[in-house]
């Protein structure tokens, strides 16, 4: 079976979308499908490309097994939408362009931005095969949550296309039960929904099953790790240093994106010492950064959209062993707290992940069982798993 997979982010990118793709990717080909994925030059999250590479027409290359076409594509920062949706929609034209020339059996699109979806939906027309719309992200609802666009009239339009998108899918893979409940409510059929949550190859990431010995002496390190996007409300943690400046407890910021001059700025004003910032590190640095962390925070703001997420750092730091402190409600929380992985704080309230922190701190033998829980949540969404899972589905439309 030939698969064509489109997705704007891919390694050596390193954000939620090119993991995702990558790893199934590599293990469809494991199972026997030739995949080829379209993506754009890698440019996340600063908009240039990465070493090594150039933002010419096309250019291929071979990653584990999987070909892959990266195409020219308009490349902005991971700041500001007008430019992000000049970058969005140029590569969903070259991407389209692109796979004219490509022999498949069927497609694979992915969002959050569902303009990659539409790309995906004119090439299954064209060639007349069946295509997948993975949905990562409720778009636009994410737009309105994060404060980029208010709800009007281009809301309503992009809402109509989105509709129209799903209803022209042979099949929908949400990465939530709640995306799925969404969808349903809003009128798409069941029967051509398959959830397949993210995960984590708990092989590649060696955790060591709970959180390293430290002397007293030691401060308590507090980290993010990650995209410091508008979504995340990252000045919850600057907000929460504040509260703890006079305790033992030091705050690591390790990333890039659209909120990282802005929350540099605020760390300077309010006179922060116990707040560092890093520059974004590889992936392979990614797993160490981690298990240095006494607790690892996963924010987003306080909508009611961010409820039916389930974001992609908590199976990692689980599978680092490392206590999550969650400010997400809804399916994440339901998620951390069946397997006893972290402590939930109410999303963009300080007060709460600063008292969240101080009983960590206080508490080694809690942060030993979280740590125990988060090795048990890697282990039940191992994403060989779930791959093998999505590959089954997608056989059946051929």
């Amino acid at each position: 079976m030939r698969i064509l997979f489109l997705s704007d982010n891919y390694p050596p990118e390193v954000n939620a979308p090119a993991l995702r793709t990558h790893a199934h990717c590599r293990e469809w080909v494991a199972a026997g499908a030739e995949v080829t994925v379209i993506s754009c030059v890698p440019n996340f999250p600063q908009g240039v490309p990465h070493k090594g590479y150039e933002n010419r027409w096309v250019q291929e290359e071979t990653v584990d097994g999987v070909r892959v076409v990266r195409v020219w594509s308009y490349m902005a920062a991971n700041a500001g939408f007008a430019a992000r949706i000049v970058d969005y929609v140029s590569f969903a034209v070259a991407s389209v362009i692109a796979g004219l020339a490509q022999d498949f059996d069927v497609i694979v699109a992915t969002s959050p931005q569902f303009f990659t979806a539409w790309a995906g939906s004119v090439l299954a027309t064209i060639k007349r095969r069946p295509w997948v719309f993975e949905v990562r992200d409720l778009w636009p609802a994410s737009i309105v949550a994060t404060g980029a666009m208010r709800n009007g009239f281009a809301i309503r339009l992009l809402e109509r296309l989105e509709l129209d998108l799903y209803r022209s899918a042979d099949l929908i893979v949400p990465v939530t039960s709640a995306f799925e409940r969404n969808l349903i409510a809003r009128g798409i059929p069941g029967d051509g929904i398959c959830v397949v949550p993210n995960g984590v190859n708990t092989e590649e990431w060696n955790s060591k099953g709970g959180v390293a010995d430290r002397s007293n002496s030691e401060p308590f390190k507090v980290g993010y790790l990650g995209t410091m996007g508008l979504a995340h409300g990252l000045e919850v943690l600057l907000e929460a240093a504040s509260l703890l400046a006079e305790e033992d407890v030091q705050f690591e910021i390790t990333g890039d994106g659209a909120a990282r001059d802005w929350l540099i700025s605020f760390a300077e004003v309010r006179e922060l010492t116990n707040v560092t910032f890093h520059d974004p590190i590889g992936r392979e640095q990614v797993p160490d950064r981690l298990q240095a962390f006494h607790a690892a925070v996963i924010p987003l703001r306080a909508t009611k959209t961010f409820t039916e997420v389930i974001p992609s750092k908590i199976f990692e730091t689980a599978a680092a062993g490392v206590p999550i402190l969650l400010g997400v409600r809804g399916e994440a929380q339901r998620l951390v707290e069946r397997y006893r992985a972290g402590i939930a704080f109410e999303p963009e309230n300080p007060q709460e992940l600063a008292a969240a922190i101080r009983r960590l701190k206080l508490d080694p033998s809690l942060s030993r069982r979280l740590a125990e829980g988060g090795a048990e949540l890697a282990r039940d969404f191992d994403r060989r798993v779930l791959a093998r899972t999505m590959l089954e589905r997608i056989k059946a439309l051929v």
